[in-house]
């Protein structure tokens, strides 16, 4: 009997100790990832929460909309996971409450 496998689709996140200021201040510094990461907090964070990026409709071209995602994600701002074949992005307020409060 032959053996299916599925192909999960992760993609890199530093975990909470890895989250660095210095990231996290670059990756806000940029007027769009900022305007994304407002946005985006009006979704939730958590399993079952979070938006696409079309959701987030940010006023660049789809391929610099990923870009910045891809910034907030490797710098630890937000969450990138796949639920089928749409890319769901949340905030990581818990973790970056938990190593720089109140930012």
């Amino acid at each position: 009997m032959p053996t299916t496998t599925s192909a999960v689709r992760e993609l890199p996140h530093p975990a909470r100790e890895e989250i660095r200021l210095e990231a996290v201040l670059h990756a806000l510094a940029d007027p769009m990832r900022l305007w994304a990461v407002r946005n985006l907090s009006a979704f939730g964070e958590g399993e079952g929460q979070g938006a696409t990026c079309s959701q987030v409709d940010m006023p660049v071209s789809p391929s610099t909309s990923t870009h910045h995602f891809r910034v907030l994600r490797e710098a630890g701002v937000i969450n990138q996971c796949y639920r089928g074949t749409a890319k769901i992005n949340c905030l990581r307020r818990a973790d970056l409450d938990a190593l720089f409060p109140g930012l």
